[in-house]
């Protein structure tokens, strides 16, 4: 057996009515309140009745008084009018960034050097404002941005993907990082052949980085001699530190500038240049608030070492 459902379609301006009526005793005071005229504030609690069912005010010539049922229902309806006034005063700040979640992945070399400042600047601007932040390797940024599980990503790599809308294309030159004493530390420059002829600290398979470094290195028709392989560049820095051999990392990396003593030096080849772009889902429109915070970022990149120009593939 089928049953019927009922749709009760509350309004608010007659909800609005039914307090103001309930609170002041009289519609005449209540309809000044509301400015409103006294035939419109009764056609509200008329049309209010009508949908709960029941009347709510008993009124004559002299007074109006709450029924119980009334009575019963002024506290409930009062706190659905305060819950509903604060989701549209909610729903509002989302809509014009007031408020809302900036859900970013990026590159952990993005996340330690320039975001926390970012996060700052955003806090000022907009502090109502939070974040949802993962930091991971690129594979996983665009992942993450493929999959709605954040709205931008900052990732390295080529980005030739139709899936994403390229908010900015720039590129982070990459380094070489040596001990003080190092050979090769007296140089002011560095070539490929430099570095094939000294044991390597690389990345991990997989990284951005590493991908830049093999692609260069295949470029000019040699093999580095790779000492170890760590996931972390912070790993890798150590190793360095530690007599272990040369590594190269992006010039960006606040790890390279977390250790005076060691020696950075450029290197003399185009190839050693990891691509960069901020992405998001094409087709999908980002919220208000992360629309103003990739404002920022976008200013952000522009002033930095990353070279580059936003909005390359719009």
């Amino acid at each position: 057996m089928q049953q019927s459902q009922t749709i009760i379609d509350l309004n608010l301006r007659d909800i609005r009515a039914f307090i103001a009526v309930a609170r002041h005793g009289s519609f005449t005071r209540a309809a000044t309140q509301l400015h409103l005229s006294q035939p419109a504030l009764t056609v509200q609690i008329r049309r209010l009745e009508e949908t709960v069912g029941v009347r709510l005010f008993d009124r004559n010539s002299r007074n109006v008084a709450l029924t119980p049922t009334g009575r019963e229902l002024l506290p409930v309806l009062a706190k659905s009018l305060h819950d509903m006034e604060h989701v549209l005063i909610d729903a509002r700040a989302l809509g014009d960034g007031a408020s809302g979640t900036v859900r970013m992945a990026c590159l952990p070399t993005f996340a330690a050097s320039e975001l926390p400042e970012l996060i700052q600047q955003m806090n000022v601007a907009v502090p109502r404002a939070g974040f949802y932040i993962r930091d991971a390797v690129a594979g996983v940024v665009e992942a993450l941005v493929r999959d709605e599980d954040v709205d931008i990503g900052l990732t390295g790599g080529e980005w030739k993907d139709p899936a994403f809308d390229v908010l900015y294309a720039g590129a982070d030159h990459l380094v070489a990082v040596l001990p003080p004493g190092h050979a090769l530390a007296r140089r002011k420059r560095l070539a490929l052949a430099d570095l094939a002829a000294v044991p390597l600290v690389l990345t991990a398979q997989g990284t951005s980085v590493r991908a830049v470094v093999d692609g260069a290195f295949a470029s000019g028709g040699c093999a580095p001699a790779i000492a170890c392989e760590p996931t972390y560049m912070m790993t890798a820095v150590a190793m360095v530190r530690a007599g272990l051999g040369v590594t190269i990392l992006p010039a960006s990396a606040r790890e390279v500038r977390a250790e005076p003593q060691l020696r950075v030096r450029p290197i003399d080849h185009d190839a050693f240049s990891r691509p960069i772009a901020l992405i998001k889902k094409r087709g999908r429109t980002l919220p208000p608030v992360t629309q103003t915070f990739v404002g920022m970022v976008l200013d952000r990149l522009a002033a930095s070492t990353l070279g580059g120009s936003p909005g390359a593939s719009q």
